[in-house]
Order: C-alpha cells, then sequence, then structure tokens
C-alpha cells in the first residue's frame, strides 16, 4: 500500500494540472510502488485512456458532482482555492452583483421592471406639452360626443325573438329600480358593470370565428371592443362620482358573473337576439341617464364638477360639470343602440356581419 504522504502528493497534482473531468478523481492501485501509482494517476488525469503493460494494475476513478455554479467557476481549482476566491469577488464587486440580480431577476432600485426587456414606456405629452397623467387610455383615444344624435328612436319589437328580448329586458329594469331607486350615481355604476360585457363577449366570439373560418370580420371585432371600452370609460368615470358600498360591490360580482355566461350562451345560439337584447339595455340606459339629469336640474343631485378623467377622454371644457358627463355618457349610449340594432338587423337579413362596414369610431 502507498504511503500518506504519497496520496497526498498525488491528490495535490491531480488538483493542479488534471483537466476538469478528473479534478476530484481518487485513484487506487492493487499493486505496485509509490512512485508507479503517481505515474498512472497524472497519466490517467491527463487523458490517456489507454492501459499501461503490466497485469494485475487497475484504476478505478470515483468522480464527486459539485453544484453548477462551483463547476462553473472553475472545477480545476482546490476546494479552498475556490471558495477564497468567490469570497475575494464577492467583496471585490457586491454593487455589481446586486444590480445584476437586481435587473435580471425582477425591478430595480427605481422600479424599473422594463431595463431587463427593454420596452420603457412611451412618453406621452398633451397638445400643450404637459405630462399626460393617465395610462388606461391615450390621447388619441379621446373625442368629443355627438350629441345631436335622437335619443327617442327606438325598435318596434316585431318577431317572437324580438319581443323576447325586450321584455327581458324590461323585466330586468324592475329590480334595479326597486335596489337602486333614485340613487342614480351608483346606478349608473351598476349599468355601466353590465353594459361593458356585451361587446368584449361578441368580440372575443367574433375573433375567435375568424381564427376558425381563416375569414375578417368586416371591422366588427374592434367596433365591438371599442363599445366594450368606451362602456369601461364610463364605469371609471361615475367611479370618481359615486363609491360603492360593500354589498353593492358583492352584487356587480353576482350579476357580472351570471350576465357573461347568459350572454355568452346566447350570443353563440343566436347573434341576432342577443345584439336585440343589448340594443333594448341602451334603449333603458338612455331613459335611466335622462332621469339623472332630471335630478340634476331640479337640485336633487348636488352638480360637482366633472372628474379629471371624464374631460380629458371627452375632450370637454375645464370648467366642466357632472351634469356635461351625463350628457356626453348619454349620446355614447345612443350611439351603441344604433350599432347593436343595426347588428341584429343584418343577421335577421340572412347576411353575416363581415358583408356590412362596420361603424368603427362611431361612439
Amino acid at each position: 500500500m502507498m504511503s500518506r504522504n504519497a496520496t497526498r502528493a498525488a491528490g495535490s497534482m491531480l488538483l493542479t494540472v488534471g483537466p476538469r473531468y478528473y479534478s476530484t478523481s481518487i485513484l487506487r492501485s492493487a499493486a505496485g510502488n509509490d512512485h508507479v501509482f503517481v505515474k498512472k494517476m497524472i497519466t490517467v488525469a491527463s487523458g490517456v485512456t489507454g492501459n499501461p503493460a503490466g497485469g494485475n494494475r487497475r484504476a478505478l476513478a470515483s468522480f464527486i458532482r459539485f453544484p453548477v455554479s462551483t463547476a462553473r467557476n472553475g472545477s480545476t481549482l482546490a476546494l479552498d482555492d475556490a471558495a477564497d476566491g468567490k469570497q475575494a469577488k464577492e467583496e471585490k464587486e457586491p454593487e455589481t452583483g446586486s444590480a445584476r440580480r437586481s435587473t435580471v431577476g425582477g425591478p430595480n432600485e427605481k422600479g424599473d421592471f422594463f431595463s431587463y426587456w427593454g420596452v420603457p414606456p412611451k412618453k406621452v405629452t398633451k397638445e400643450d406639452g404637459t405630462d399626460w397623467r393617465w395610462t388606461c387610455f391615450m390621447p388619441w383615444e379621446t373625442y368629443k360626443s355627438d350629441l345631436s344624435i335622437d335619443l327617442k328612436k327606438h325598435h318596434v319589437p316585431m318577431t317572437l325573438l324580438d319581443k323576447m328580448a325586450y321584455w327581458t329586458v324590461k323585466s330586468l329594469r324592475w329590480p334595479t329600480d326597486l335596489f337602486f331607486q333614485r340613487r342614480y350615481g351608483c346606478r349608473a355604476m351598476m349599468l355601466e358593470t353590465v353594459a361593458a360585457v356585451p361587446g368584449m363577449v361578441g368580440g372575443m366570439l367574433l375573433h375567435c370565428k375568424s381564427l376558425r373560418k381563416f375569414e375578417q370580420s368586416g371591422g366588427w371585432i374592434k367596433a365591438l371592443l371599442e363599445e366594450a371600452e368606451n362602456e369601461r370609460m364610463h364605469l371609471m368615470t361615475f367611479m370618481e362620482v359615486s363609491k360603492p358600498r360593500w354589498y353593492e360591490r358583492a352584487l356587480v360580482f353576482a350579476v357580472q358573473g351570471i350576465f357573461f355566461n347568459a350572454y355568452f350562451l346566447a350570443y353563440a345560439t343566436s347573434p341576432k337576439l342577443a345584439h336585440r337584447i343589448v340594443g333594448y339595455l341602451e334603449e333603458e340606459a338612455i331613459h335611466s341617464y335622462s332621469e339623472f339629469l332630471k335630478e340634476l336640474d331640479n337640485g336633487n343631485i348636488n352638480n360637482v364638477p366633472a372628474p379629471a378623467i371624464a374631460i380629458d377622454y371627452w375632450q370637454l371644457p375645464s370648467d366642466s360639470t357632472l351634469r356635461d358627463v351625463v350628457m356626453v355618457v348619454r349620446a355614447d349610449e345612443a350611439h351603441h343602440r344604433d350599432v347593436n340594432h343595426f347588428a341584429s338587423d343584418v343577421y335577421y337579413q340572412g347576411r353575416e356581419l363581415k358583408e356590412a362596414p362596420a361603424p368603427l369610431g362611431y361612439h
């Protein structure tokens, strides 16, 4: 058997000259002196695969796996040297390592998530050069509402489906009047949480249909999503005016869950019925906002200044009031009424929506 000093010398030589795959090798010999054993270790560690001449000598190499980080730093270093080098590196570059981790693994000290992915937000300004304060919509998505639209237009139900749609909407009005009574601010908030659903559902189903059939939609996907976004901005506006109570928020959860699934099934079954229902819903919305205006004019509701988000979204004068906001919202609902009754009529004629150009930008 070889001596302890020879074993230490051989191990030291392996850790110094051996390639990374043999850096932790331990070689044993069944017979032979120390000099031959050390020479064989160097030969094997250098990558020589052939067995030297000799009868019963053999070498057995056993490998120890280290963590990936240790292997990458240099597997041919002694463990003590590697630990000393790692500690020296951390002491030398503590800030660099911290900055690298914060950039790759998450936000840096300023919270800039985009520093790694390279997608910084675009700086947007108003016409006067001041910063645009909103992230939920951009200046090119704003517009001036057309208040000259006819608010009294009504689609007279003629067919069975039309009558089903009409009386379904009328039946939904009774519990709404009972619950909200004359609290029109909260009523408007509740109405918009429901009104923003049909456009999203219709646009989603038309989008999937376009993908399945490899066909264009005539712009109706964008038109319906545009309607949903407009209704959502109504909600963002009235959230500034009316603060919902906890049970009203719970009611929104329940109503939205039921209405979303019901409208999804209705649209998948009969798009003309679904659009007709929305058309009548918008007619009821016009009525509700007209009652809202009466309460404002009678002084029963305080005509507070218009929220800043409404002034920027509808391009209203800076001194606008809540009454001005209700006016433009009611006009939007009248436009949505026309779009959905128009879409239903297209289906009633036995045609597809893609055959009729969508009224994009029709608020």
